[in-house]
């Protein structure tokens, strides 16, 4: 009863741990995406205009930023219910040894 408690409580952990590891990876998607854009912006208008050129780079590494602040936020989430997992799972096991 208590390995079957612990599986359930656990069901939903791999799903988070996968979004946690794909959160960089599609800020860096939106980075080298962004990097294209600023790189069109040289094609026309050539390597003189340095605003046009910073302005894209920082809007190319938002992305990277939201990316990384998702992945630790992730981070955070998946120990609070790891953690409480195993609290609860001690729990049951208790509460069935004493009963």
């Amino acid at each position: 009863m208590v390995s079957e408690a612990n599986v359930n409580l656990r069901s939903g952990l791999g799903f988070l741990d996968a979004l946690v590891a794909i959160s960089p990876l599609l800020g860096l998607f939106g980075t080298v995406y962004g990097m294209l854009n600023v790189f069109d912006i040289m094609a026309m208008e050539g390597t003189s205009n340095a605003r046009a050129m910073a302005s894209g780079v920082a809007k190319a590494t938002i992305p990277t930023m939201a990316g990384m602040i998702a992945a630790l936020s992730g981070v955070f989430f998946t120990t609070f219910f790891r953690q409480k997992t195993r609290k609860e799972t001690e729990h049951l096991e208790d509460s069935m040894h004493q009963g």
